[in-house]
């Protein structure tokens, strides 16, 4: 595979910074329980893009990436309001499945479905949706590829939290990159124009005796990879083009 250069592009904590982008991040440089690293300038993720001014775009660009997979429902991406580069491939991805109601009833009317106690479900109940951003991210044209959601953080954690461990990922690196998303809630929810739900998330988790934090850990805690893999309909190229970022892991 053709390995690109990129010139000034992340932040030291690997931060992607681009105006219109506040939760946006490489998953390159974790550590692999089997040692070394996950390659950097490979796999990204954010939340929505359609804030990204033109100056954001060229940093995203100058970032590597060339794709974006979007894990949004069709009547989100519907109500995006700018048109994407030229340069850029999107591919979108039905994460949710919102027709499946006997599923979603148990999480949207009582607001669970923003924590991470869907998670689990989820993935259980819905592997394939998973697997379907995670082979639109193995086979994806040369250059970065970046997934998102609307805030970066249910379904994009999701798919995360999967591609990390498929990668071998230490299991509190997996939790401490999800709980960044946590630090810039407020300020995520700001430009989003909504009032900040953080008190109001961590309220829904205390009241099955847990908090964000522990709630995701226990997720990561209970996946096992080999049983999602062989649920997930991923042939041995996909998965071995997750395992490695597709690159040689260093």
């Amino acid at each position: 595979m053709r390995i690109m250069h990129f010139r000034g592009r992340m932040a030291d904590d690997r931060t992607l910074v681009a105006d219109g982008l506040r939760n946006a991040r490489d998953l390159g440089g974790l550590p692999r329980r089997s040692g070394g690293t996950t390659p950097r300038g490979r796999y990204f993720r954010s939340e929505s893009v359609d804030r990204l001014t033109e100056r954001g775009w060229d940093a995203v660009r100058d970032a590597g990436i060339r794709t974006v997979v979007d894990l949004r429902t069709p009547e989100e991406r519907a109500q995006d309001t700018n048109d994407r580069p030229e340069w850029l491939t999107t591919v979108a991805v039905d994460h949710d499945d919102l027709q499946d109601t006997a599923f979603w009833s148990g999480y949207w009317s009582n607001g669970l479905v923003g924590t991470p106690l869907y998670y689990g479900p989820h993935l259980d109940r819905k592997p394939e949706r998973t697997a379907a951003a995670l082979a639109a991210l193995a086979r994806a044209a040369p250059g970065g590829a970046m997934f998102h959601c609307a805030g970066g953080r249910d379904r994009t954690g999701i798919v995360a939290l999967v591609l990390l461990a498929l990668a071998d990922v230490e299991p509190q690196a997996i939790v401490d990159d999800y709980l960044r998303t946590l630090q810039v809630s407020n300020d995520l929810f700001a430009a989003m124009g909504v009032q900040g739900q953080e008190a109001r998330i961590q309220a829904l988790c205390a009241e099955h005796g847990t908090t964000v934090a522990d709630a995701f850990r226990a997720v990561v805690a209970d996946f096992d990879a080999d049983r999602f893999a062989a649920r997930s309909g991923l042939d041995a190229d996909h998965l071995e083009a997750l395992r490695t970022f597709r690159a040689p892991v260093t």
